[in-house]
């Protein structure tokens, strides 16, 4: 949830200082994080070997 949340405010920045390199980083990494936390999949932590617990 907390990744959805923080990934859709760096969109926002995104949308608000389209023309500065930061803004677009921020949307590009906001667009990561939305995605990561609606799929429940995070490619780059796969490759690190880390395992999300889903609770008992």
């Amino acid at each position: 949830m907390l990744r959805v949340v923080l990934g859709l405010m760096a969109l926002d920045f995104t949308a608000m200082g389209w023309g500065s390199p930061m803004a677009m980083g921020a949307g590009m990494v906001g667009a990561m994080l939305s995605l990561t936390g609606l799929v429940g999949f995070c490619p780059m932590c796969a490759l690190l070997g880390r395992k999300l617990h889903k609770g008992p």
